[in-house]
């Protein structure tokens, strides 16, 4: 299976007087208009996801409904899921990718939960990647458990901007 891993786009600051309660905090204008241009990248590589899949807070389920928008994938079945909640632990992600019958499902979460997702899936203790905002990471799982995947790329929101033109 392969599974996109891809953080939240540019969010409110929490740290904003304004700000609404972690779970509510929004994509920012410049987050959302950022997070399009990522997602047209991925499209340019020709990602096909059967399932998506979002943490249940508010900003990364707009990024997954951008992405869902400009690959042509039904709104209405952007699932939700606590296993993609900052504090959730990998392997209660692995056991629900492990329930799907789909070859490419993608993910929208949060650091440092992807990263450490990233690790777990490759067999590496530490957190060794991070995930900018918007960024996008592809693994090839062969097995959820234990969890044995390849990653195949980590790639930039800028990179992904400029590929998708």
């Amino acid at each position: 299976m392969l599974v996109y891993l891809v953080r939240h786009g540019i969010a409110v600051s929490r740290n904003d007087p304004t700000s609404p309660a972690d779970a509510a905090r929004p994509l920012t204008p410049k987050g959302i208009e950022k997070t399009m241009e990522v997602a047209r990248g991925i499209a340019e590589l020709r990602a096909h996801p059967t399932v998506m899949i979002s943490s249940p807070l508010l900003r990364a389920v707009q990024t997954g409904e951008i992405f869902a928008e400009v690959l042509g994938f039904p709104v209405t079945r952007l699932r939700r899921s606590e296993n993609l909640a900052p504090e959730a632990k990998p392997a209660a992600l692995f056991a629900e990718l492990a329930r799907l019958k789909a070859k490419e499902v993608m993910c929208f979460g949060h650091a440092p939960h992807l990263d450490e997702t990233i690790a777990a899936a490759v067999g590496k203790g530490p957190a060794f990647t991070q995930l900018k905002k918007a960024g996008v990471a592809l693994l090839e799982f062969d097995s959820f458990e234990p969890p044995k995947a390849l990653l195949c790329w980590l790639y930039t929101p800028k990179a992904l901007r400029k590929l998708g033109g």
